[in-house]
C-alpha cells in the first residue's frame, strides 16, 4: 500500500473541506485564518501530546496524538503535500538505510 493508509482518507477529507470551505466546518475554519495558525495549532497538538506521554497518561497520548495527525494533515493538505509524498519520503529513507 502507497500511502499512509487510513491518513489518506483523512487528506482526501480535508482536501474536500478545503476546496468547499462549509461554513460550520473546523478544517475550513483553520484554512480560514491561514497557514500561520494551522502551523501554531500543530505545534500547539504536538506539545500537548508530550506533555501526556511525560506524564505517563497513555489515553491523554491516544488523544493528544489523534488531534496531533489530523492537524498535521490540515497542514500537509494547506501546503500542497500528500500524505504520499510523506509516505514516499519514508520508504525513500528506508531503502537508503539497507
Amino acid at each position: 500500500m502507497t500511502g499512509l493508509g487510513f491518513l489518506d482518507e483523512l487528506y482526501e477529507l480535508v482536501l474536500e473541506r478545503l476546496r468547499e470551505m462549509p461554513e460550520k466546518s473546523y478544517t475550513a475554519e483553520i484554512a480560514r485564518r491561514g497557514i500561520g495558525y494551522a502551523a501554531r495549532k500543530l505545534g500547539e497538538e504536538a506539545v500537548e501530546t508530550m506533555v501526556e506521554a511525560l506524564q505517563g497518561n497513555r489515553e491523554g497520548v491516544v488523544r493528544e496524538a489523534a488531534d496531533l495527525l489530523y492537524h498535521l494533515v490540515v497542514l500537509l493538505a494547506m501546503s500542497g503535500v500528500s500524505t504520499r509524498d510523506v509516505a514516499e519520503e519514508l520508504e525513500r529513507r528506508r531503502r537508503g538505510r539497507k
